[in-house]
């Protein structure tokens, strides 16, 4: 009776009146039969703790050996706007003063925080970490993302004018022009980048991206960071325009002093474990949700 008393009470969402009618007992011996079933282990009864942010951004640095993180609760929507805000509270205690250097990359979460806003760090200069492309789709304009981020800073902006992806000769002949090269000079010196970090084309369609066919048969590909490509363990995946882009190298990234990469979306969870493990970016601003796919993924299988 001890276990059937049980059943009906938590797993039917019986009362203990109801329960007593239906046995033939009173509502006390059915009380004490409920007692007796947390008293000896038939019934356990748990308070799970909820997840805060701040705790899963101290099991996010620690899982994922990152240098800082910022992770807020998923909104009800506009998740990207909403990761604004930590980013600036990030951007704000690196102690960026005048003359220090951002790099901005592209895509969607990039786009979006940078029009949520950002804090004031006069005399900060932003620049491109890539050259540009020809798209008409906003979250490619990346030389309007500079200019708005100098604007919100209080900076000077430094423009790239020149394809990511040229060829060869014409790359050198970009970065021959004065202009360019000033801009590019500054990737050896930047002391934050602020990054997306793309889905594998398995999963964006290339409308969505912009993929060369090169790009789109990388299948294995875990996600990219400025059309840098990794797989999940982290390992650089060369492809056929590697060499001629104009953009900010896997080594000029990686020393950089803090790479924040941007993201909200439970999908890209590999690809940002794949993105730190390559160190492309060693700081994260992204929801709680994301966070929980990306600590789900690092459990031992």
């Amino acid at each position: 009776m001890l276990h059937t008393v049980a059943k009906l009470h938590y797993e039917a969402d019986m009362s203990q009146v109801d329960i007593a009618r239906r046995l033939g007992v009173s509502t006390a011996t059915i009380s004490r039969l409920l007692q007796r079933a947390r008293a000896e282990g038939i019934v356990r009864i748990e308070v799970l703790d909820l997840a805060t942010p701040e705790g899963i951004t101290t099991q996010l640095v620690e899982a994922l050996g990152l240098r800082d993180a910022a992770v807020i609760e998923t909104p009800a929507a506009g998740a990207l706007t909403a990761l604004a805000a930590p980013l600036g509270a990030l951007l704000k205690q690196v102690g960026l003063t005048a003359g220090s250097v951002v790099a901005i990359g592209w895509g969607r979460a990039i786009r979006e925080v940078i029009q949520a806003g950002l804090p004031r760090i006069p005399g900060v200069l932003t620049v491109a970490a890539t050259g540009g492309m020809q798209q008409q789709a906003a979250h490619f304009q990346i030389n309007e993302f500079v200019r708005l981020a100098a604007e919100e800073l209080g900076g000077t902006p430094h423009f790239i004018h020149a394809p990511y992806l040229p060829s060869s000769e014409l790359r050198e002949v970009f970065l021959g022009d004065a202009a360019i090269r000033d801009s590019v000079a500054l990737w050896d010196r930047t002391d934050v980048a602020i990054v997306g970090i793309g889905l594998p084309h398995a999963t964006n369609p290339p409308e969505a991206s912009a993929a060369t066919l090169s790009e789109q048969a990388l299948f294995h590909a875990a996600g990219d960071v400025i059309r840098h490509y990794f797989d999940a363990e982290g390992t650089l995946i060369p492809w056929e325009g590697e060499g001629r882009m104009i953009a900010m190298s896997p080594a000029q990234l990686r020393a950089v002093p803090l790479v924040i990469g941007v993201a909200a979306s439970p999908e890209k969870a590999m690809a940002i474990i794949g993105a730190v493990r390559a160190r492309l970016i060693n700081a994260l601003v992204t929801d709680t949700k994301t966070a929980q796919a990306i600590l789900e993924a690092l459990l031992p299988r």
